[in-house]
């Protein structure tokens, strides 16, 4: 073979590592400096699908739904300039939540720097904030490194996003074929599970020992680790009561005697809040125990109880309480290994009936706060009655993408997911508008088989509305539910509940969003009557296309919002 046939172009062989990598969709905006990359996607023989998209942000959010319900790393493409900072948004909640992402941007030729050549920006900088990694590929065969050592970083230790950016010359430019190689296994998440010590873990065991009232609270780590069933054990060994944070929603069914729902300051009820308070040993797996999940750490309080603290980020630990034992590792092996030593006990303290009792007056409590509102027949719609009607109609085993904003605290509250795992899918870290509706398309491309519904505020849907062309093209049978109250709901509650209901610039107009997706072809309702709600959603959830049903529903400002502190 001569020389000349062992070079590849440097966009053949991103190419061939992604391939190799095991990655399987692609979402993405085309561009002029991308142009090479695309060609090398017509021309290599590969196993995967690009998705075009109408915006790299959206994109961006389709690639972090993907990477959740897959557990591998979700990749998005953009080109330089608007099409890099675009997708920062994106990036920065994917990394924020430990989500692998992998962003990949084509830029300027190397050779046009400083030379006010179009669309030039300073990628590194741009992305160094909100990656584990991120690398613009100087010469061809910095390539193939940099997508290896992207995928190291992304999926080893904590999780993250990563980004690599080619310029356009860089992509034209030539190496030497063997220089393809890669190790699938970095393509899915958690790649490299880490255990702490024995002695930390005996440590864990003797405190566990020595409570009497143990409460856990789980993360979006849970998840992440694919730590399910380990949670459950552990749970039901220590007859604990679990909560999870907003990001954990759904981690194990809340019909379980010892689920007591979310908690935090978002989406809570008083019943599990007492609960927390109520205990004297309190287990946080996987999360940060930041200012939502600690409600602003006054539940509890600093050195008010003894604390356990499981996650894979050295840094959550100790942030924000006085820890008197820490492990630091995969959730999954972490639990596993806990029960384990559990098991060999013979202490009756691991099966204490304050979980059962507490959890039970917990969930009578939030009935009864919960029907006060969910058999209203007012209208606009009570956000209880909505989350009421959504559960008579909703499938099972569907995934539910929510925005922030006018969806959350309800859903969160009071909506009972009937299968454990990854059902409800939140992004709590930045928390931006827009999330829902390209999520859905992330969350259709995953190929769980599942039904996909996307719920979010009028105000959301005004900043992603342009995918509807994108769920249309690809005639993705998935559900929208956009909640209609004309205003930034989250934003004016906050004016009506912390600055005496002075509002400012927080309302819109009125938009008929059933007639927005029927002009992009979806077929679409407008509900105004909660008599007739369920049998609308049954009707959508039902149709094979595309699907949008516009609820009218009461203001934040006029509700008893499952909130207990917007910011002041």
């Amino acid at each position: 073979m001569s020389e000349q046939q062992k070079k590849i172009t440097a966009a053949d062989s991103l190419v061939m590592m992604l391939d190799k990598m095991g990655v399987k969709h692609i979402f993405g905006v085309c561009g002029d400096t991308s142009l090479p990359f695309y060609d090398s996607l017509t021309k290599i023989d590969h196993g995967m699908t690009h998705i075009l998209t109408r915006d790299e942000r959206c994109a961006a959010y389709m690639a972090d739904v993907y990477a959740r319900l897959t557990n591998r790393v979700g990749v998005v493409e953009g080109p330089s300039g608007a099409g890099a900072t675009y997708m920062v948004p994106g990036i920065a909640e994917a990394n924020g939540t430990t989500i692998p992402v992998l962003a990949i941007t084509s830029d300027i030729p190397v050779a046009g720097r400083d030379r006010f050549v179009l669309t030039e920006c300073d990628q590194e900088a741009l992305f160094k904030t909100f990656t584990k990694y991120t690398r613009v590929a100087e010469i061809p065969e910095a390539v193939p490194t940099a997508v290896r050592a992207a995928f190291n970083a992304m999926t080893s230790g904590t999780p993250g996003a990563a980004h690599i950016g080619l310029p356009y010359d860089v992509l034209k430019g030539e190496l030497d074929a063997d220089e393809v190689w890669g190790d699938p296994s970095f393509g899915v998440f958690p790649c490299r599970r880490t255990l702490p010590s024995n002695e930390d873990l005996a440590a864990a065991i003797d405190l566990l020992l020595n409570a009497e009232k143990i409460a856990l609270v789980c993360g979006g780590g849970v998840l992440h680790s694919g730590a399910v069933d380990e949670l459950i054990a552990f749970s039901e060994l220590l007859g604990a009561p679990v909560g999870t944070t907003i990001s954990a929603k759904g981690t194990i069914t809340e019909t379980h005697p010892l689920a007591m729902g979310t908690i935090g300051t978002n989406g809570s009820t008083a019943g599990a809040r007492d609960v927390l308070r109520e205990a004297d040993t309190l287990v946080y797996i996987g999360c940060r125990v930041g200012s939502v999940t600690s409600e602003k750490r006054t539940n509890p309080y600093n050195g008010e109880k003894k604390i356990l603290h499981i996650d894979i980020d050295p840094k959550s630990i100790g942030a924000n309480y006085l820890t008197d034992v820490s492990l630091v590792g995969d959730a999954k092996v972490i639990l596993s290994e806990l029960v384990a030593l559990l098991a060999k006990q013979e202490s009756k303290c691991l099966l204490s009936e304050w979980g059962l009792k507490a959890v039970k007056a917990s969930k009578t409590q939030k009935k009864e706060r919960f029907d006060r509102y969910s058999q209203s027949d007012a209208m606009p719609i009570y956000g209880e009655r909505f989350v009421t009607e959504l559960q008579k109609s909703l499938p099972d085993d569907a995934i539910v993408v929510s925005d922030p904003g006018t969806p959350t605290p309800f859903l969160c509250a009071f909506f009972e997911p009937q299968k454990s795992g990854r059902s409800f899918i939140f992004h709590r870290f930045h928390g931006g508008l827009g999330f829902a509706l390209p999520g859905v398309v992330g969350a259709h491309f995953a190929n769980t088989g599942r039904k996909v519904v996307g719920v979010m505020g009028d105000g959301s849907f005004g900043f992603s509305s342009g995918e509807l062309e994108t769920i249309v093209r690809y005639n993705l049978p998935v559900t929208l539910i956009v909640l209609n109250n004309s205003s930034f709901g989250w934003i004016r509650a906050g004016q009506d509940r912390s600055f005496g209901k002075r509002y400012f610039s927080t309302q819109f107009s009125t938009t008929d969003h059933a007639k927005v997706a029927a002009a992009y072809g979806l077929k679409s309702w407008s509900v105004k009557d909660p008599n007739v709600l369920a049998e609308t959603l049954a009707e959508a959830f039902a149709t094979e296309g595309p699907t949008l049903v516009d609820v009218y529903t009461r203001p934040l400002e006029e509700s008893e919002v499952p909130v207990t502190a917007f910011l002041g």
